[in-house]
């Protein structure tokens, strides 16, 4: 699986702008110099023939040598020497092309623009997904457990490292910072989402997060992991739906786990 990386997409846009500069650039050299070597051999040819016969003649050449297909015609000394002059001239637009062109559409940027726009693709065929925001611990059980329920899950984080173990695990990703970059929703479908799923543990960052996404898509369910209730009531009035404290679920895994065996006249009953 790919990733849509939105760190550095104007990079990618840039070069591939440079590659069909490139394009044009090449192309007008290719046909001054056909037309200069139409002209050069027609101006050469010393046969006492009509001038169209003469400028046809040229055309033709001229294109069997751009061609390569060596179907000349007769040539007169100096019009060889002409096309030697000329076949130098096609060498050197050739290299460019090969090493300028080439390189161009080879480049990292450029590959991570084509990238993107497959991953984009298969994001804008979805709705009624799930956004998970963060890949750590939290965040790979979450998406694991959607995905396995059948659910469209896109996988948000702004390090590479976590992105990519994410593509690895099958899910759709975008590698961007949420909680800073409107292109990052965008690139999500969050105004298609139905739910977005905050697993990172930086406050700020998940305020931030919050306000944003709500802004966006107010009827989007929001689910947010808060170490206490102080910060709970702070994502409520951000927009945030659903509220998990984490010391409140460890609290009542310890309690459960502390209750008492059951008695063996309680196993007669």
């Amino acid at each position: 699986m790919s990733v849509f990386r939105v760190i550095n997409t104007d990079l990618g846009n840039r070069r591939l702008r440079d590659w069909q500069r490139g394009v044009r650039r090449t192309v007008g050299m290719l046909v001054l110099v056909v037309a200069v070597c139409a002209l050069g051999l027609a101006l050469l040819d010393v046969r006492d023939a009509p001038l169209g016969e003469k400028a046809l003649t040229a055309w033709w050449n001229a294109l069997n040598l751009v061609t390569t297909l060596g179907d000349f015609t007769a040539l007169q000394h100096s019009q060889r020497l002409f096309i030697v002059g000329t076949m130098f001239a096609f060498i050197m637009i050739g290299g460019y092309a090969v090493t300028r062109l080439t390189g161009i559409l080879s480049s990292d940027a450029v590959l991570q623009l084509r990238e993107n726009r497959a991953v984009k693709k298969r994001i804008d065929q979805l709705s009624e997904h799930v956004i998970v925001i963060g890949f750590r611990a939290v965040g790979q059980l979450v998406a694991s457990r959607l995905h396995e329920e059948g659910t469209a899950v896109v996988v948000v984080d702004r390090a590479k490292e976590s992105a990519e173990q994410a593509a690895e695990f099958g899910h759709l990703v975008v590698q961007g910072d949420a909680g800073v970059d409107d292109e990052v929703f965008a690139s999500a479908g969050l105004d298609r989402a139905r739910a977005l799923v905050v697993t990172i543990e930086e406050p700020d960052r998940v305020v931030a997060i919050t306000l944003m996404a709500h802004a966006i898509n107010p009827n989007l369910a929001i689910a947010v992991t808060v170490p206490n209730r102080a910060r709970g009531a702070l994502l409520k009035r951000a927009g945030a739906t659903q509220i998990i404290v984490a010391d409140d679920i460890v609290a009542g895994a310890l309690v459960g786990s502390l209750a008492p065996p059951a008695r063996a006249s309680d196993n007669r009953l």
